[in-house]
Protein backbone atom coordinates (compact mmCIF):
# COMPACT_ATOMS: atom_id res chain seq x y z
CA UNK A 1 0.00 0.00 0.00
CA UNK A 2 1.15 3.63 -0.87
CA UNK A 3 0.22 6.88 0.79
CA UNK A 4 -0.15 9.95 -2.06
CA UNK A 5 0.17 13.40 -0.91
CA UNK A 6 0.57 16.82 -2.63
CA UNK A 7 1.36 20.25 -1.91
CA UNK A 8 0.55 23.11 -3.75
CA UNK A 9 3.11 25.97 -3.09
CA UNK A 10 3.48 29.35 -3.96
CA UNK A 11 5.50 29.28 -6.89
CA UNK A 12 5.93 25.18 -6.96
CA UNK A 13 4.00 22.18 -6.19
CA UNK A 14 5.22 18.95 -5.06
CA UNK A 15 4.11 15.73 -4.87
CA UNK A 16 5.15 11.94 -3.05
CA UNK A 17 4.15 8.30 -2.69
CA UNK A 18 4.95 7.21 0.59
CA UNK A 19 5.01 3.36 1.81
CA UNK A 20 3.79 1.28 4.68
CA UNK A 21 7.34 1.93 6.40
CA UNK A 22 6.70 6.02 6.25
CA UNK A 23 9.39 6.47 3.46
CA UNK A 24 9.20 8.28 0.28
CA UNK A 25 9.24 5.80 -2.53
CA UNK A 26 9.06 8.40 -5.51
CA UNK A 27 8.75 12.53 -5.52
CA UNK A 28 7.91 14.85 -8.28
CA UNK A 29 7.41 18.73 -8.26
CA UNK A 30 6.53 21.43 -10.92
CA UNK A 31 6.64 25.12 -11.23
CA UNK A 32 4.17 27.69 -11.49
CA UNK A 33 3.50 31.34 -11.28
CA UNK A 34 1.81 33.97 -8.74
CA UNK A 35 -0.15 36.54 -10.32
CA UNK A 36 0.49 40.46 -8.86
CA UNK A 37 -1.79 42.07 -11.24
CA UNK A 38 -1.55 45.40 -8.63
CA UNK A 39 0.24 46.61 -5.56
CA UNK A 40 -0.46 44.61 -2.87
CA UNK A 41 -2.45 42.28 -5.03
CA UNK A 42 -1.51 38.58 -5.33
CA UNK A 43 -3.34 35.85 -7.02
CA UNK A 44 -3.69 32.15 -8.21
CA UNK A 45 -5.46 31.00 -10.84
CA UNK A 46 -7.25 27.51 -8.89
CA UNK A 47 -8.44 25.79 -11.79
CA UNK A 48 -5.18 25.63 -13.96
CA UNK A 49 -2.46 25.82 -11.27
CA UNK A 50 -3.94 24.65 -8.56
CA UNK A 51 -5.73 21.41 -9.70
CA UNK A 52 -3.79 21.06 -13.07
CA UNK A 53 -0.71 20.94 -10.46
CA UNK A 54 -2.06 18.24 -8.11
CA UNK A 55 -3.21 16.02 -11.70
CA UNK A 56 0.04 16.46 -13.34
CA UNK A 57 1.89 15.45 -10.19
CA UNK A 58 -0.55 12.38 -9.62
CA UNK A 59 -0.22 10.75 -13.06
CA UNK A 60 3.36 11.55 -12.90
CA UNK A 61 4.15 9.92 -9.69
CA UNK A 62 2.24 6.59 -10.41
CA UNK A 63 3.40 6.49 -13.70
CA UNK A 64 7.23 6.90 -12.71
CA UNK A 65 6.68 4.31 -9.14
CA UNK A 66 5.17 1.73 -11.85
CA UNK A 67 2.16 0.71 -9.28
CA UNK A 68 -1.28 0.35 -10.08
CA UNK A 69 -3.72 3.08 -8.86
CA UNK A 70 -5.64 0.67 -6.51
CA UNK A 71 -2.44 0.50 -4.53
CA UNK A 72 -2.93 3.39 -3.46
CA UNK A 73 -4.45 3.73 -0.14
CA UNK A 74 -5.01 6.98 0.34
CA UNK A 75 -5.21 10.99 -0.77
CA UNK A 76 -3.70 14.06 1.07
CA UNK A 77 -3.27 17.59 -0.35
CA UNK A 78 -1.94 20.49 1.16
CA UNK A 79 -1.84 24.22 -0.53
CA UNK A 80 -1.24 27.86 0.44
CA UNK A 81 -3.16 28.24 3.65
CA UNK A 82 -5.53 31.27 4.16
CA UNK A 83 -7.01 31.58 0.49
CA UNK A 84 -10.21 33.02 -0.64
CA UNK A 85 -11.44 30.93 -3.61
CA UNK A 86 -15.33 31.59 -5.13
CA UNK A 87 -17.29 29.16 -6.91
CA UNK A 88 -20.08 28.29 -8.34
CA UNK A 89 -22.78 25.36 -7.71
CA UNK A 90 -20.76 23.58 -9.78
CA UNK A 91 -17.66 24.05 -7.64
CA UNK A 92 -16.08 25.74 -11.06
CA UNK A 93 -13.52 28.67 -9.57
CA UNK A 94 -15.57 32.60 -10.35
CA UNK A 95 -12.27 34.57 -10.32
CA UNK A 96 -8.67 33.88 -9.70
CA UNK A 97 -7.72 33.02 -5.92
CA UNK A 98 -6.64 35.92 -3.63
CA UNK A 99 -3.66 34.67 -2.12
CA UNK A 100 -2.59 34.28 1.86
CA UNK A 101 -1.40 37.09 3.71
CA UNK A 102 0.71 38.36 1.35
CA UNK A 103 -2.60 39.97 -0.64
CA UNK A 104 -2.67 43.13 1.35
CA UNK A 105 -6.08 44.48 -0.91
CA UNK A 106 -8.29 44.33 2.59
CA UNK A 107 -6.59 46.75 4.23
CA UNK A 108 -9.90 49.34 4.14
CA UNK A 109 -12.12 45.88 5.18
CA UNK A 110 -9.93 45.13 7.74
CA UNK A 111 -10.63 48.87 9.60
CA UNK A 112 -14.39 48.56 8.38
CA UNK A 113 -14.59 44.81 10.51
CA UNK A 114 -12.36 46.25 13.06
CA UNK A 115 -15.02 49.93 13.55
CA UNK A 116 -18.31 46.92 13.54
CA UNK A 117 -16.99 44.75 16.30
CA UNK A 118 -14.71 47.48 18.35
CA UNK A 119 -11.49 46.28 19.34
CA UNK A 120 -12.20 44.75 22.47
CA UNK A 121 -15.06 42.24 20.16
CA UNK A 122 -11.65 41.87 17.74
CA UNK A 123 -9.46 40.48 20.73
CA UNK A 124 -12.33 38.37 22.03
CA UNK A 125 -13.32 37.23 18.27
CA UNK A 126 -9.75 36.95 16.94
CA UNK A 127 -7.49 36.90 19.67
CA UNK A 128 -5.28 39.53 18.01
CA UNK A 129 -5.68 42.43 15.26
CA UNK A 130 -7.73 41.62 11.93
CA UNK A 131 -4.82 40.92 9.49
CA UNK A 132 -4.46 40.44 5.65
CA UNK A 133 -4.25 36.58 6.37
CA UNK A 134 -8.19 36.69 7.70
CA UNK A 135 -10.34 35.33 4.52
CA UNK A 136 -13.50 37.17 6.20
CA UNK A 137 -11.87 40.51 5.44
CA UNK A 138 -10.99 39.00 1.89
CA UNK A 139 -14.51 37.93 1.63
CA UNK A 140 -16.06 41.21 2.87
CA UNK A 141 -13.32 42.66 0.11
CA UNK A 142 -15.59 40.57 -2.12
CA UNK A 143 -18.72 42.00 -1.08
CA UNK A 144 -18.10 45.30 -1.51
CA UNK A 145 -15.30 45.51 -4.62
CA UNK A 146 -16.41 42.49 -7.01
CA UNK A 147 -20.54 42.68 -5.82
CA UNK A 148 -21.63 40.27 -8.79
CA UNK A 149 -19.03 37.61 -7.97
CA UNK A 150 -20.16 37.55 -4.76
CA UNK A 151 -23.83 37.67 -5.94
CA UNK A 152 -22.87 34.04 -7.43
CA UNK A 153 -20.60 32.58 -4.89
CA UNK A 154 -22.25 28.94 -3.47
CA UNK A 155 -19.13 28.30 -1.45
CA UNK A 156 -16.11 30.75 -0.50
CA UNK A 157 -13.04 28.03 0.04
CA UNK A 158 -9.42 28.19 0.70
CA UNK A 159 -7.05 25.99 -1.45
CA UNK A 160 -6.83 23.14 0.24
CA UNK A 161 -10.85 22.95 0.78
CA UNK A 162 -10.98 23.05 -3.48
CA UNK A 163 -8.55 20.31 -4.62
CA UNK A 164 -10.68 18.14 -1.86
CA UNK A 165 -13.62 19.17 -3.67
CA UNK A 166 -12.70 18.79 -6.72
CA UNK A 167 -11.60 15.44 -6.04
CA UNK A 168 -14.69 14.05 -3.58
CA UNK A 169 -17.18 16.49 -4.44
CA UNK A 170 -17.61 17.48 -0.85
CA UNK A 171 -16.47 21.07 0.51
CA UNK A 172 -14.46 20.40 3.48
CA UNK A 173 -12.37 22.03 5.30
CA UNK A 174 -9.54 21.41 7.97
CA UNK A 175 -11.20 22.84 11.41
CA UNK A 176 -7.58 23.72 12.60
CA UNK A 177 -7.31 25.47 9.39
CA UNK A 178 -11.11 26.98 9.50
CA UNK A 179 -10.53 28.47 12.99
CA UNK A 180 -6.97 29.78 11.84
CA UNK A 181 -7.83 31.55 8.93
CA UNK A 182 -11.71 31.92 8.76
CA UNK A 183 -12.45 33.59 11.99
CA UNK A 184 -14.55 34.43 13.74
CA UNK A 185 -16.86 31.59 11.55
CA UNK A 186 -15.72 28.22 12.79
CA UNK A 187 -16.09 26.88 16.46
CA UNK A 188 -13.59 24.75 18.02
CA UNK A 189 -15.06 21.77 16.88
CA UNK A 190 -15.47 22.88 13.51
CA UNK A 191 -18.91 23.78 13.37
CA UNK A 192 -19.94 27.28 11.93
CA UNK A 193 -21.11 29.92 14.48
CA UNK A 194 -23.69 30.91 12.02
CA UNK A 195 -24.28 34.15 14.32
CA UNK A 196 -21.02 35.17 13.46
CA UNK A 197 -21.22 35.14 10.15
CA UNK A 198 -23.30 38.16 9.49
CA UNK A 199 -22.39 40.66 7.20
CA UNK A 200 -19.95 38.98 5.98
CA UNK A 201 -21.45 35.90 4.41
CA UNK A 202 -24.29 33.46 4.79
CA UNK A 203 -23.15 30.23 6.91
CA UNK A 204 -24.48 28.42 3.43
CA UNK A 205 -21.51 29.60 1.95
CA UNK A 206 -18.47 27.77 4.13
CA UNK A 207 -16.76 24.23 4.26
CA UNK A 208 -17.59 21.77 6.35
CA UNK A 209 -14.80 21.93 9.05
CA UNK A 210 -13.40 18.02 9.87
CA UNK A 211 -10.64 17.15 11.30
CA UNK A 212 -7.28 17.16 8.99
CA UNK A 213 -7.01 12.99 9.20
CA UNK A 214 -10.83 12.80 8.67
CA UNK A 215 -11.93 11.13 5.41
CA UNK A 216 -13.77 14.05 3.36
CA UNK A 217 -15.02 11.74 0.94
CA UNK A 218 -13.35 9.28 -1.89
CA UNK A 219 -12.02 9.87 -5.41
CA UNK A 220 -14.94 10.51 -8.27
CA UNK A 221 -15.00 9.05 -11.17
CA UNK A 222 -14.62 12.75 -13.10
CA UNK A 223 -11.51 12.99 -10.90
CA UNK A 224 -10.13 9.42 -11.79
CA UNK A 225 -10.63 10.23 -14.86
CA UNK A 226 -8.18 13.83 -14.74
CA UNK A 227 -5.63 12.37 -11.59
CA UNK A 228 -5.37 9.00 -13.03
CA UNK A 229 -5.89 8.11 -9.46
CA UNK A 230 -8.68 4.71 -8.74
CA UNK A 231 -12.22 5.91 -7.95
CA UNK A 232 -13.01 5.28 -4.59
CA UNK A 233 -9.73 6.05 -3.46
CA UNK A 234 -10.05 7.47 0.60
CA UNK A 235 -8.97 11.60 0.23
CA UNK A 236 -8.65 13.09 3.88
CA UNK A 237 -9.88 16.99 4.28
CA UNK A 238 -6.58 18.02 3.71
CA UNK A 239 -5.21 21.43 5.27
CA UNK A 240 -2.49 24.40 4.87
CA UNK A 241 1.00 23.93 3.51
CA UNK A 242 2.58 25.50 6.96
CA UNK A 243 0.82 22.85 8.84
CA UNK A 244 1.51 19.96 6.73
CA UNK A 245 4.92 20.95 7.09
CA UNK A 246 4.95 21.55 10.69
CA UNK A 247 4.01 17.89 10.84
CA UNK A 248 6.52 16.71 8.21
CA UNK A 249 9.07 18.05 10.22
CA UNK A 250 8.15 16.53 13.48
CA UNK A 251 6.55 19.28 15.29
CA UNK A 252 4.53 16.84 17.89
CA UNK A 253 5.69 17.98 21.28
CA UNK A 254 4.82 21.13 23.38
CA UNK A 255 8.43 23.55 22.45
CA UNK A 256 8.77 22.18 18.69
CA UNK A 257 9.36 25.29 16.71
CA UNK A 258 8.84 24.88 12.66
CA UNK A 259 10.54 27.73 11.07
CA UNK A 260 9.63 27.33 7.08
CA UNK A 261 11.84 28.94 5.06
CA UNK A 262 10.23 29.21 2.02
CA UNK A 263 9.31 32.34 -0.34
CA UNK A 264 8.07 34.28 2.80
CA UNK A 265 8.92 32.55 6.33
CA UNK A 266 6.31 30.76 8.47
CA UNK A 267 6.77 29.25 12.05
CA UNK A 268 4.39 26.58 14.55
CA UNK A 269 5.14 26.36 17.92
CA UNK A 270 3.34 23.35 19.54
CA UNK A 271 2.22 24.14 23.26
CA UNK A 272 0.23 22.00 25.61
CA UNK A 273 -2.07 25.11 26.09
CA UNK A 274 -4.12 27.97 24.16
CA UNK A 275 -1.78 31.30 23.81
CA UNK A 276 -3.16 34.83 23.05
CA UNK A 277 -1.40 38.18 22.02
CA UNK A 278 -2.25 40.77 19.25
CA UNK A 279 1.05 39.92 17.74
CA UNK A 280 1.25 36.25 16.72
CA UNK A 281 -1.84 33.71 16.08
CA UNK A 282 -2.50 31.56 19.12
CA UNK A 283 -4.62 28.17 18.04
CA UNK A 284 -5.62 24.98 18.04
CA UNK A 285 -3.37 22.74 16.10
CA UNK A 286 -3.60 19.67 13.63
CA UNK A 287 -2.93 17.10 16.43
CA UNK A 288 -5.92 16.50 18.97
CA UNK A 289 -5.18 18.15 21.85
CA UNK A 290 -2.30 20.15 20.99
CA UNK A 291 -2.39 24.04 20.64
CA UNK A 292 -0.10 26.52 18.67
CA UNK A 293 1.18 29.59 18.40
CA UNK A 294 1.76 30.73 14.35
CA UNK A 295 3.05 33.20 12.80
CA UNK A 296 4.85 34.49 9.44
CA UNK A 297 6.33 37.06 7.25
CA UNK A 298 6.27 38.13 4.10
CA UNK A 299 10.29 38.12 2.94
CA UNK A 300 12.57 35.20 2.96
CA UNK A 301 12.91 33.46 -0.38
CA UNK A 302 11.23 36.85 -2.29
CA UNK A 303 13.89 38.97 -0.84
CA UNK A 304 16.36 36.48 -1.67
CA UNK A 305 15.06 36.33 -5.27
CA UNK A 306 15.13 40.37 -5.39
CA UNK A 307 18.85 40.59 -4.40
CA UNK A 308 19.79 38.21 -6.77
CA UNK A 309 18.15 39.77 -9.48
CA UNK A 310 19.16 43.02 -8.57
CA UNK A 311 22.78 42.67 -7.20
CA UNK A 312 23.74 39.37 -8.68
CA UNK A 313 22.03 39.04 -12.07
CA UNK A 314 25.51 37.31 -12.87
CA UNK A 315 25.31 34.81 -10.63
CA UNK A 316 21.83 33.98 -12.39
CA UNK A 317 23.45 34.08 -15.74
CA UNK A 318 25.96 31.59 -14.71
CA UNK A 319 23.18 29.36 -13.62
CA UNK A 320 21.54 29.24 -17.05
CA UNK A 321 24.58 27.95 -18.09
CA UNK A 322 24.91 25.60 -15.53
CA UNK A 323 28.27 26.29 -14.02
CA UNK A 324 25.72 25.72 -10.74
CA UNK A 325 24.09 27.13 -8.18
CA UNK A 326 22.64 30.97 -8.47
CA UNK A 327 22.15 31.09 -4.54
CA UNK A 328 25.50 29.12 -3.56
CA UNK A 329 27.70 30.93 -5.79
CA UNK A 330 25.94 34.43 -4.31
CA UNK A 331 27.17 32.84 -0.72
CA UNK A 332 30.78 32.59 -1.34
CA UNK A 333 32.48 34.37 0.90
CA UNK A 334 29.82 35.33 3.12
CA UNK A 335 31.15 33.35 5.86
CA UNK A 336 33.96 35.02 6.06
CA UNK A 337 32.29 38.54 6.87
CA UNK A 338 31.54 39.20 11.08
CA UNK A 339 28.12 39.01 12.39
CA UNK A 340 26.52 42.22 11.67
CA UNK A 341 27.99 42.71 8.19
CA UNK A 342 30.44 45.17 9.61
CA UNK A 343 28.13 47.67 10.70
CA UNK A 344 24.85 46.73 8.53
CA UNK A 345 21.52 46.06 9.49
CA UNK A 346 18.52 45.42 6.92
CA UNK A 347 14.94 45.46 7.92
CA UNK A 348 13.52 43.03 5.35
CA UNK A 349 10.41 44.24 5.13
CA UNK A 350 10.37 44.98 1.38
CA UNK A 351 6.67 43.62 0.90
CA UNK A 352 5.20 45.21 3.89
CA UNK A 353 5.29 42.95 7.02
CA UNK A 354 2.80 40.57 8.92
CA UNK A 355 4.35 39.56 11.99
CA UNK A 356 5.17 40.36 14.39
CA UNK A 357 4.70 44.24 13.35
CA UNK A 358 1.46 43.41 11.16
CA UNK A 359 1.94 46.50 8.85
CA UNK A 360 1.56 46.35 5.26
CA UNK A 361 3.09 49.60 4.52
CA UNK A 362 6.02 49.03 6.10
CA UNK A 363 9.31 49.31 3.91
CA UNK A 364 12.65 47.88 4.15
CA UNK A 365 15.65 49.71 4.98
CA UNK A 366 19.50 49.02 4.74
CA UNK A 367 20.73 51.01 7.47
CA UNK A 368 24.77 51.75 7.94
CA UNK A 369 26.24 51.96 4.59
CA UNK A 370 29.47 52.85 4.28
CA UNK A 371 31.77 52.84 0.85
CA UNK A 372 33.77 49.40 2.49
CA UNK A 373 30.34 47.90 1.85
CA UNK A 374 30.13 45.50 -0.81
CA UNK A 375 27.00 43.57 -2.24
CA UNK A 376 28.16 40.67 -0.29
CA UNK A 377 27.84 42.44 3.40
CA UNK A 378 24.41 43.79 2.06
CA UNK A 379 23.28 40.02 1.29
CA UNK A 380 24.32 38.71 4.62
CA UNK A 381 22.69 41.42 6.07
CA UNK A 382 19.75 40.46 4.78
CA UNK A 383 19.97 36.92 5.84
CA UNK A 384 20.55 38.53 9.00
CA UNK A 385 17.66 40.49 9.04
CA UNK A 386 15.37 37.82 8.43
CA UNK A 387 16.58 36.20 11.17
CA UNK A 388 16.76 38.87 13.46
CA UNK A 389 12.82 38.47 12.34
CA UNK A 390 12.60 34.97 13.60
CA UNK A 391 14.26 35.72 17.29
CA UNK A 392 11.56 38.69 17.57
CA UNK A 393 8.78 35.44 17.67
CA UNK A 394 11.11 33.60 19.26
CA UNK A 395 11.52 36.26 21.88
CA UNK A 396 7.43 36.90 22.17
CA UNK A 397 6.93 33.38 22.51
CA UNK A 398 8.98 33.59 26.11
CA UNK A 399 7.48 36.38 27.36
CA UNK A 400 4.33 33.89 26.90
CA UNK A 401 6.06 30.98 29.05
CA UNK A 402 6.66 29.38 25.93
CA UNK A 403 10.52 27.95 25.62
CA UNK A 404 11.20 26.68 22.11
CA UNK A 405 13.59 23.53 22.36
CA UNK A 406 14.44 23.23 19.10
CA UNK A 407 13.91 24.75 15.82
CA UNK A 408 13.09 21.92 12.93
CA UNK A 409 13.92 23.87 9.69
CA UNK A 410 12.04 23.23 6.67
CA UNK A 411 12.17 24.74 3.30
CA UNK A 412 14.52 25.67 0.28
CA UNK A 413 16.38 27.55 2.80
CA UNK A 414 18.06 24.49 4.28
CA UNK A 415 19.93 24.18 1.89
CA UNK A 416 21.73 26.76 2.83
CA UNK A 417 24.11 25.09 5.45
CA UNK A 418 25.51 28.56 6.44
CA UNK A 419 22.21 30.60 6.64
CA UNK A 420 20.96 27.58 8.94
CA UNK A 421 24.19 28.04 11.12
CA UNK A 422 23.30 31.86 11.33
CA UNK A 423 20.09 30.95 12.34
CA UNK A 424 21.44 28.90 15.58
CA UNK A 425 23.70 31.44 16.40
CA UNK A 426 21.41 34.47 16.15
CA UNK A 427 18.70 32.74 18.15
CA UNK A 428 20.95 30.87 20.52
CA UNK A 429 18.38 27.93 19.92
CA UNK A 430 19.37 24.45 18.12
CA UNK A 431 18.64 23.82 14.73
CA UNK A 432 17.36 20.61 12.92
CA UNK A 433 17.16 19.81 9.90
CA UNK A 434 15.12 16.66 8.48
CA UNK A 435 16.28 13.67 6.67
CA UNK A 436 13.29 13.84 4.25
CA UNK A 437 13.31 17.21 2.65
CA UNK A 438 9.73 16.96 0.49
CA UNK A 439 8.11 18.90 2.84
CA UNK A 440 4.44 19.18 3.27
CA UNK A 441 3.58 16.83 0.78
CA UNK A 442 5.44 14.15 2.97
CA UNK A 443 3.19 15.60 6.15
CA UNK A 444 0.28 15.06 3.32
CA UNK A 445 0.68 11.38 3.15
CA UNK A 446 1.54 10.31 6.55
CA UNK A 447 -1.48 12.27 7.50
CA UNK A 448 -3.27 10.46 4.81
CA UNK A 449 -2.17 7.14 6.22
CA UNK A 450 -3.28 8.38 9.94
CA UNK A 451 -6.96 9.18 8.17
CA UNK A 452 -7.27 4.97 6.89
CA UNK A 453 -5.39 3.49 10.06
CA UNK A 454 -2.57 2.61 8.64
CA UNK A 455 -0.62 4.98 11.64
CA UNK A 456 -2.25 4.76 14.79
CA UNK A 457 -2.08 8.35 15.40
CA UNK A 458 0.74 11.54 15.29
CA UNK A 459 2.43 9.73 18.16
CA UNK A 460 3.21 7.17 15.90
CA UNK A 461 5.53 9.50 13.79
CA UNK A 462 8.11 9.76 16.05
CA UNK A 463 9.52 7.05 15.13
CA UNK A 464 9.25 7.65 11.64
CA UNK A 465 10.98 11.02 11.12
CA UNK A 466 14.35 11.57 11.31
CA UNK A 467 16.84 14.01 11.84
CA UNK A 468 19.28 14.47 9.00
CA UNK A 469 21.42 17.50 10.55
CA UNK A 470 21.92 19.63 13.94
CA UNK A 471 23.21 23.08 13.89
CA UNK A 472 24.38 23.90 17.44
CA UNK A 473 24.56 27.63 18.35
CA UNK A 474 28.16 29.16 18.99
CA UNK A 475 27.95 31.12 22.37
CA UNK A 476 30.30 33.89 21.10
CA UNK A 477 28.64 34.73 18.19
CA UNK A 478 25.31 34.90 19.68
CA UNK A 479 26.28 37.41 22.21
CA UNK A 480 27.89 39.48 19.18
CA UNK A 481 24.89 39.45 17.27
CA UNK A 482 22.80 40.77 20.51
CA UNK A 483 23.25 44.66 19.77
CA UNK A 484 23.01 44.09 16.27
CA UNK A 485 19.48 42.75 16.88
CA UNK A 486 18.46 45.25 19.39
CA UNK A 487 19.76 47.97 16.99
CA UNK A 488 17.05 46.29 14.28
CA UNK A 489 14.44 46.11 16.70
CA UNK A 490 14.86 50.09 17.48
CA UNK A 491 15.14 50.50 13.89
CA UNK A 492 11.18 50.41 12.83
CA UNK A 493 9.92 51.58 15.92
CA UNK A 494 12.11 54.57 15.59
CA UNK A 495 11.39 54.78 11.51
CA UNK A 496 7.52 53.68 11.21
CA UNK A 497 5.92 57.14 10.89
CA UNK A 498 8.29 58.16 8.39
CA UNK A 499 8.26 54.46 6.40
CA UNK A 500 4.56 54.98 6.36
CA UNK A 501 5.02 58.38 4.70
CA UNK A 502 6.95 57.20 1.77
CA UNK A 503 4.84 54.19 1.57
CA UNK A 504 1.83 57.35 1.09
CA UNK A 505 3.60 59.69 -1.41
CA UNK A 506 4.30 56.27 -3.87
CA UNK A 507 0.48 55.28 -3.09
CA UNK A 508 1.20 52.19 -1.02
CA UNK A 509 3.50 50.56 -3.98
Amino acid sequence: MYFLGIDIGTFSSKGVLVGEDGRVKVRASVGHTMDNPAPGYFEQDAEQIWWGDFCKLSRELIQKSGISPEEIGAVGSSTLGADCLPVDKEGRPLRKAILYGIDARCTEEMEEMTSYYGEERVQELFGRPICSGDVAAKILWLKKKEPEIYQKSYKFLTGSSYITAKLTGNYTIDRFLGIASFRPFYRMDGTIQEELCDPICSPSQLAEGRAVTDIAGCVTKKAAAETGLAQGTPVIAGTGDSAAEAISTGVLSPGDLMVQFGSSLFFYCCTDRMVTDKRVRGNSFVIPGRYSIAAGTNNAGTLQNWYRSTLFPDCLEAEKSESGSSFAQMMEGIEEIEPGSEGLVTLPYFAGERTPINDPAARGMVFGLTLNHTRKHLYRSALEGIVFSILQHIEIFREKGIEPTRILAAGGGTKNPVWMQMTADITGILVAVGEETAGACYGDALMAAIGVGHFKGFEELRDIINIKRIYTPDENRTKLYRPYYELFCRLYEDNKDSLHRLSDLNHGV
